[in-house]
């Protein structure tokens, strides 16, 4: 048991955040379940051919995923000082994948240089003190904003990735995007074991049992366990529209690590083969999405977290975004996209995790998922799904300390919070949100309010949004 006042606890501030050890490993646990499935997912999205026709090779995408994202997360907990989790960026890297990677004659090498050169100019922002200005200079009520927006969105994800909600096969574009279940009804196994985790957390959570998220999430898992093994409902990815979203449950063997696409990138090929301006607006716009990914991301968690001040300041916001800076460098450098803040670090601040010292349980698990993958292949979606679920949740709590009596704040925040979800991106419902703002406080004669870097950012982001009429004048794909 850990002493108060011993050097571990002096060092991560366990106590003072009225913290344990044994929560904050709970914490870390929890963490690393809802997102392990990075490490199967990433390989699917960059599997593809890249340009001239070369693919990375899933296991080697897989283990640098592993890698980079537990060292990374390492740092944050012992640098930072954060529950904060890091992996390879949803969204980011499926725009690598699709947009950029696509580009003729652009290799793979070539694209990650790309990422990095984004993470070396988001290292300079934040070091010139620009990007922390940018926290700051955003009003408090869309700082609220962003929380519950990422509330919604969590709590989609966990609906999503559970099979609860999913989209609608209209290839004409004729109904609604997403539906219940499958054809409108709950079907199959896997739904089941996404009902009986969220029945059985809500439950422990009223009941307030420690630990729920945590006891949700494995007890899921044995459940999901002992369907496959007695009813074998198949895999979604196999066609079966009622089988298990993404991971089967299963129990494979050990595995030495390829780690042979570290360090295999190029700084400036894509300079040669799409020109300056080509490949200066791609990489804009992963610098962009990055950015304010994390910045969303992190004032998020930091209110569930409680470790936000009155004044919307969080601790060593610096070290923050240094680390996440170093992730786009990092996660370009290994080959595997750039690393962000996770949404899902939620799930285990929602177990108790207060401090950096569940990262480094989170990231300790991501390292050992390198040799060990049983960890990653053994929980399904939709046994991490209702932990997402129940975050979200937590966090929309938020919504009562926006100022909806000031229209200048109210509507950019429902743009905000209404976007995220809906366009399936936080950095979307930032740019909404913030163009928003500047728009109305001008129309309403008080555009002095408004803070300088504001302008900046409205503006940049109002490139952003038109990045594809931008692509198809200069032919780019």
């Amino acid at each position: 048991m850990l002493k108060q006042g011993s050097r571990l606890d002096r060092y991560f501030e366990i106590s003072k955040r009225g913290s344990t050890v044994g929560t904050e490993i709970r914490g870390g646990l929890a963490t690393f379940f809802a997102m392990s499935y990075i490490v199967v997912l990433n390989p699917l999205i960059l599997g593809g051919e890249d340009g001239a026709g070369n693919v990375l090779g899933g296991p080697a995408i897989a283990a640098a995923t592993a890698l980079v994202a537990g060292v990374l997360t390492i740092i944050m907990g012992a640098w930072a000082k954060h529950p904060f989790a890091m992996a390879t960026g949803l969204g980011v890297n499926a725009f690598v994948a699709v947009t950029v990677a696509t580009n003729e004659n652009l290799t793979w090498p070539d694209v990650m240089g790309l990422v990095v050169l984004a993470g070396i100019t988001m290292f300079i922002l934040v070091l010139t003190g620009f990007r922390t200005a940018v926290f700051r200079a955003v009003p408090a009520s869309l700082k609220t904003a962003i929380v519950v927006g990422i509330g919604f969105f969590i709590a989609l994800l966990g609906f999503v990735n559970a099979g609860f909600v999913r989209r609608v096969p209209d290839a004409a574009g004729t109904t609604v995007p997403v539906e219940l279940g499958s054809g409108g009804a709950l079907l199959g196994w896997p739904t089941l074991v996404f009902a009986f985790g969220l029945i059985l957390t809500i439950a422990l959570m009223a009941r307030k049992v420690r630990g729920a998220i945590l006891i949700g999430i494995l007890s899921s898992t044995v459940l999901a366990v002992i369907i496959e093994n007695v009813a074998s409902p198949g895999n979604q990815g196999a066609g079966v529209a009622t089988g298990w979203s993404l991971v089967t449950p299963s129990m494979p063997q050990w595995g030495a690590p390829d780690l042979s696409l570290i360090g295999n990138f190029s700084l400036f090929g894509s300079f040669e083969k799409l020109g300056i301006i080509g490949a200066s607006l791609l990489a804009f716009v992963i610098l962009l999405s990055i950015f304010f990914d994390a910045m969303g991301t992190m004032v998020g968690l930091s209110t569930e977290a409680g470790s936000i001040d009155k004044d919307g300041n969080i601790p060593n916001v610096e070290r923050v975004l240094l680390v996440d800076a170093a992730g786009a460098i990092a996660g370009g450098g290994a080959s595997v996209s750039s690393n962000q803040l996770f949404v899902e670090s939620g799930a285990g601040i929602g177990e108790g995790a207060r401090t950096g010292f569940a990262s480094i349980v989170t990231g300790l698990l991501f390292i050992a998922a390198m040799f060990l993958t049983p960890l990653i292949y053994l929980v399904p979606f939709e046994a991490v799904a209702p932990a997402l679920v129940v975050v979200g949740y937590l966090m929309v709590t938020q919504v009562a300390k926006i100022d909806w009596s000031d229209i200048g704040l109210a509507l950019p925040s429902f743009l905000t919070i209404a976007l995220m979800p809906f366009t399936y991106s936080i950095a979307n419902g930032l740019g909404a949100g913030f163009i928003a703002y500047v728009i109305i406080r001008t129309f309403q004669g008080r555009a002095r309010e408004i803070h300088p870097v504001m302008w900046i950012v409205a503006a940049a982001f109002a490139v952003f949004f038109c990045v594809g009429p931008i692509e198809a004048a200069l032919g780019l794909a």
